[in-house]
């Protein structure tokens, strides 16, 4: 029988936090003791772990920091949740470990999913426990309102019972955005105090008021969605005013960074953070610099001070309340809310040396009040629509030929409700640039752009919409600040922060410094272009100097000088035959020098490659060295610009003198030798042009080139010498090849004669199986004859042997009556006598008979033994 598998129980677990740790070690998996012990606590921690994976040992010692500072206030709980006899085990089905969720009373679970750090993780916690601020007093309301995060603020009066209508739900919404976002961007506050809550148009109780910077703030609509938890929190999340995003990477296979970067050109900032610290200095000097940037109607909500948070003019307010500036229609003007596209129209005569520049803005509040949600925007699809209205009556300002500003009003044919304006002046098309100066009021591009929404010929216009100034005297905005650059570019930056004591090694991938001891860090990646910038780490990270850096990224012809990674590990010393480029030294070796440059790139898992060394080393010693250059670069820790970029390994470039830029690339289907490589480089190299050579210079140059031709010459002599040995190696390999054939055809013939061998065995074996078959029926036949014949002797030996008991009974019998019939007459004895004579006689031949039988059994047999 098969032997039985035999499986090995696993081992019990055993405690996986110390006994005198502050967390409740569950090493058994209890996971229904773990529920029980929930119902008596108001917040609980759950770390799920297995005893055997790293990360779990790893942030084993942070939930202990944790718990050690939190332990009177929240139950840490830690079960195993791998051992399998254990109910977790059974019940819980994680992906990966170690998973934490946290319970605030009956609500959960909340998974946290940021960095298995101690500073983090108690962060989230302290929210979990606390999800709304207090706000008490007009300063409190301010410092909320002046964070980068999204804010929302309800509204609810004490006085009347404990809990107001509406509180509870707004605490469970706190705890539903914490649970959809464990990054926490959205906070939530509360206001008690009436005065306060007026300070943002709240009257009534339960109004719940979402703040945003830019666009217009919101106020839950009542009347459209039901106040419930869920709809608050969605609410808040589909329309909360991102200016920065932290960005936490988990460490494993994800796509967060490449669908952030797919969005545009980021801003990657890293900076040393510390959530559980009360003040940041550098993330407030940073917030300031994105609300500039993204302030493109100089609002004043946009400033992050909030001096004037009572005052009724502030606009980051009243525009909530419906009766708040009932003449802000009629105020509304292209100098508070520019929305506006520089056009250059095609000159009016064709031997006319001017343009006619035009301003086009936009006003979509003409006889319109704007509502409490939605306020004025602008976009691309409106600049469409406005250049088409403007289109159709360009014609107007051909003729118009004036050194000032005229302006005039026309209407949009989209919306009877709205008006453009357009406000043009004639320049001359040399003085059309970007460079700004006191008396210059317009600025428009060096180079013609396509043009939007026109539909015939536009060969002359340049509508400019990108790096603009607005030309209107009241607009002009200096090159001081960056104030509403994000509108006024098409290179429009999002904004990401990263933490760099948990994220550095992204820094140092992006150009930082491995070596700095403040992890301070900034650069611009904008994969569509698949470029980046970095910030010079000599200058200290602040508001001044990442305004610099944003608006020289932002001008169509940007100063930043392109990143390119190189490989720090290459470090050359003294004289080499070939010259060794990297990413610093391949603009100054390829370019700058005035020699011819053979340029190899090879990676080092090229075999093939490795196996060219030795002939550019060759090469090298043979090529004047004050006319030729020979170089290698390793593209795989080298970042090249993209136009000398390849596919292929290995590859062969050669930059002539004076015409570097016409680089020229050795042919893929010639084989790389020491003689194809010469005749490559002197086809297509420059030979510099010097003073008239002397005698001496001529013997030079005679033994130079005599050198070089006995080379060639032993070079070819060495060639034939193979080609020799190549041509007796085919004359053997011929040889061999036919006797093979001979041996082949010998061996084919063999092949004919056994397959006929083998059909006359086959033939003979199917004959002796039938005679085989034929014997063994007839004797199957004979068997059956046989023992018929048994049967009937032994029938017959049975009869023999009662005739002879019958026989002698009759012979006792006649002795007994012997003696009695004497008397009788002789003839009666005669008769019997007769009798017995006859019985006799039977008996005789019946022996006969039987020994008749057995005489033909032993011929049988002896025939059989014959046969």
């Amino acid at each position: 029988s098969r032997a039985k598998d035999v499986t090995m129980p696993a081992k019990l677990p055993v405690n996986f936090f110390s006994t005198r740790s502050p967390v409740i070690d569950l090493f058994r998996g209890q996971l229904d003791y773990a529920d029980h012990l929930r119902q008596d606590s108001e917040i609980v921690l759950y770390f799920f772990y297995a005893p055997w994976c790293g990360q779990s040992i790893a942030a084993r010692e942070e939930i202990e920091h944790v718990a050690s500072r939190l332990s009177d206030q929240v139950l840490f709980v830690a079960v195993n949740c791998w051992w399998n006899q254990g109910k977790c085990r059974k019940q819980k089905h994680f992906f990966y470990f170690p998973v934490i969720h946290l319970y605030h009373r009956s609500f959960g679970p909340i998974e946290y999913k940021g960095p298995m750090s101690a500073v983090y993780i108690e962060k989230f916690v302290r929210r979990v426990m606390t999800p709304l601020l207090y706000i008490s007093s007009r300063s409190k309301l301010l410092d909320f309102l002046s964070n980068y995060e999204p804010g929302v603020i309800g509204y609810f009066e004490f006085n009347a019972s404990p809990q107001p209508p509406g509180y509870l739900t707004f605490f469970t919404s706190a705890l539903h955005s914490l649970k959809k976002d464990y990054l926490g961007t959205i906070r939530f506050g509360v206001i008690t105090d009436k005065r306060v809550a007026e300070e943002i148009s709240l009257v009534h109780s339960g109004s719940v008021y979402l703040h945003r910077h830019f666009n217009t703030s919101l106020i839950y609509p009542n009347d459209i969605m039901n106040y419930t938890a869920e709809n608050i929190c969605k609410w808040a999340l589909e329309n909360r005013e991102m200016l920065i995003r932290w960005l936490r990477p988990h460490g494993g296979k994800s796509l967060l960074l490449n669908n952030e970067l797919k969005k545009g050109p980021a801003l990657l900032i890293f900076i040393p953070y510390n959530p559980l610290a009360e003040i940041h200095p550098l993330l407030d000097e940073i917030t300031k610099v994105a609300l500039e940037y993204h302030n493109c109607n100089k609002s004043q909500a946009a400033e992050p001070d909030l001096q004037h948070i009572g005052d009724t003019d502030s606009p980051a307010f009243d525009s909530s309340v419906p009766d708040a500036h009932p003449k802000l229609s009629e105020t509304f003007s292209i100098t508070k809310y520019p929305c506006c596209n520089t056009v250059v129209l095609p000159q009016w005569h064709s031997i006319s040396r001017t343009h006619n520049v035009c301003e086009l803005c936009i006003n979509q509040t003409l006889g319109v009040k704007p509502n409490k949600v939605h306020g004025p925007h602008c976009n691309f699809l409106e600049i469409e629509a406005a250049l088409d209205s403007f289109y159709l009556q360009e014609h107007t300002f051909f003729q118009v030929i004036s050194n000032t500003i005229e302006c005039s009003n026309f209407l949009s044919f989209y919306s009877p409700f709205s008006y453009y304006t357009a406000c043009c002046r004639t320049v001359n098309r040399h003085f059309l640039s970007f460079i700004s100066s006191e008396n210059a009021i317009f600025q428009t591009p060096k180079v013609a752009f396509s043009s939007h929404g026109k539909k015939d010929n536009t060969q002359h216009s340049i509508p400019h919409i990108e790096d603009r100034n607005c030309f209107i005297p009241n607009l002009h905005i200096s090159d001081t600040n960056i104030t509403g650059l994000s509108c006024r570019t098409n290179k429009t930056l999002n904004l990401y922060l990263l933490d760099s004591n948990l994220f550095w090694i992204y820094a140092e991938r992006l150009g930082a410094s491995r070596s700095t001891h403040l992890k301070e860090f900034a650069a611009i990646v904008d994969l569509k272009e698949e470029v980046h910038y970095v910030l010079d780490q000599n200058q200290s990270l602040v508001g001044s100097t990442l305004e610099n850096f944003i608006k020289n990224f932002s001008i169509l012809y940007s100063p930043l000088k392109r990143h390119l990674v190189d490989d720090p590990s290459v470090h050359i010393h003294g004289q080499h035959v070939i010259t060794e480029v990297t990413t610093p030294t391949f603009h100054e070796t390829v370019f700058l020098s005035e020699k011819n440059v053979l340029l190899l790139y090879y990676a080092p898992w090229c075999g093939f490659c490795a196996s060219l060394n030795h002939i550019f080393i060759q090469l090298a010693r043979l090529l004047p060295a004050d006319n030729f250059i020979v170089a290698r670069i390793d593209i795989t820790r080298n970042d090249l610009p993209w136009e000398f970029m390849t596919d292929r390994l290995p590859t062969i470039l050669l930059f002539p003198h004076q015409r570097k830029e016409q680089s020229v690339k050795f042919p893929e289907d010639f084989p790389v030798t020491l003689p194809n490589l010469l005749k490559f480089i002197l086809h297509h190299a420059s030979l510099s042009s010097s003073e008239p050579c002397t005698k001496e210079c001529l013997h030079k140059g005679t033994v130079l080139q005599q050198g070089h031709i006995s080379h060639l010459e032993r070079e070819i002599q060495k060639l034939r010498s193979e080609i020799r040995a190549l041509h007796q190696a085919h004359d053997q390999l011929e040889a061999q090849l036919s006797e093979a054939r001979r041996e082949e055809h010998r061996l084919q013939q063999q092949k004919h004669t056994l397959e006929k061998q083998h059909k006359t065995l086959q033939l003979h074996s199917e004959q002796l199986q039938a005679t085989y078959d034929q014997k063994n029926q007839e004797l199957l036949e004979m068997a059956e004859k046989l023992q018929e014949l048994a049967d009937a002797s032994e029938n017959l030996l049975k009869a023999n042997t009662l005739l002879r008991i019958l026989v002698a009974s009759k012979e006792g019998k006649l002795q007994s009556k012997d003696e009695i019939k004497e008397s009788l007459p002789s003839e009666q004895t005669i008769s019997e006598d007769h009798d017995i004579s006859v019985a006799t006689a039977a008996t005789t031949s019946e022996e006969e008979r039987i020994d008749n039988i057995d005489t033909i059994d032993t011929e049988h047999s002896s025939g059989n033994r014959t046969e």
